[in-house]
């Protein structure tokens, strides 16, 4: 089983950006909005501000708890939209079921939308033209397939890709960045740890991408033979051990090709992440 090396990938980028943020001498400011008290949205956050410290990134955090007003939320995005020293804007993914995630991502400027997620970034892929900026989490899975498609693993002509995802705005995404590039996607939409009524489609998927945050919500016994494993499901244990939705040590002898967790998809979309604020602050400046 090749495991994809996500640190690598990311550290090429990351080292890139950050002779470019000196050479340009700017100060990209990324703004985090983190709603609810989910552990692995907050270890996302740390995540991307470890990495944005090292290369010259600003992120400023502010955080909302879940009786916080829909209104305040979105009021603080609209300062953010015509602050010009904030030059992306990221709502850390999934939000609590009471709040209308799509009403609020619409509120980020689609300039600031580094994220991608914005409904006019949507439409632009839809229409098969170029976003304002590319949606990272799934242009991370998508690099880590070509890397798979690469090393001989994997050849995607009529092959079954089904993706397990946390969020019907994602998974809409993420099919849309797929498609585009050829990569055509089932995908469902999970709110729970549970695969009910899923398992056929997951044992005959050649590529099975998860999204849930639900650890070893994948095993051995559910794929078959030779699959390609997109683990990008994160999840911190009390004693900070970080584990994915796919149990590895049960799939090692059946998957050809694994995201593994920690260090596959999440420092790649990381990466990828911050070179959007570079871009935003580029344009903005």
């Amino acid at each position: 089983m090749k495991i994809f090396n996500g640190k690598k990938a990311a550290q090429k980028i990351l080292k890139e950006l950050g002779e470019k943020i000196k050479e340009g001498k700017i100060r990209p400011m990324l703004a985090v909005l983190l709603v609810g008290d989910n552990e692995a949205s907050r270890l996302y956050v740390k995540i991307k501000k470890d990495a944005a410290a090292k290369i010259g990134i600003e992120i400023k955090e502010f955080y909302f708890n879940e009786q916080e007003r829909e209104e305040e939320i979105i009021r603080k995005i609209k300062q953010l939209n015509e602050d010009n020293q904030t030059h992306g804007i990221v709502v850390q993914l999934p939000l609590p079921a009471i709040f209308n995630s799509e009403r609020i991502l619409e509120t980020i400027s689609p300039q600031k939308d580094v994220d991608g997620f914005h409904k006019e970034n949507r439409k632009m892929l839809e229409k098969n033209e170029t976003p304002h900026f590319l949606p990272v989490l799934p242009l991370a899975i998508l690099t880590a397939i070509a890397d798979a498609v690469k090393n001989n693993l994997a050849s995607l002509k009529d092959k079954n890709i089904l993706a397990l995802v946390n969020s019907e705005i994602f998974g809409f995404v993420l099919q849309m960045v797929l498609e585009k590039e050829g990569v055509p996607l089932k995908y469902q939409a999970k709110n729970t740890c549970i695969v009910l009524g899923a398992e056929k489609e997951i044992y005959s998927s050649d590529v099975l991408i998860s999204v849930c945050g639900c650890p070893n919500l994948i095993k051995g016994e559910m794929i078959k033979q030779g699959v390609i494993l997109i683990d990008a499901g994160i999840t911190r244990y009390f004693d900070g051990k970080v584990v994915g939705d796919v149990n590895r040590k049960s799939v090692e002898n059946k998957a050809a090709f694994l995201t593994s967790v920690p260090g596959g998809i999440g420092p790649l979309t990381v990466a990828l992440l911050l070179r959007n604020v570079f871009l935003a602050a580029k344009k903005i400046n």
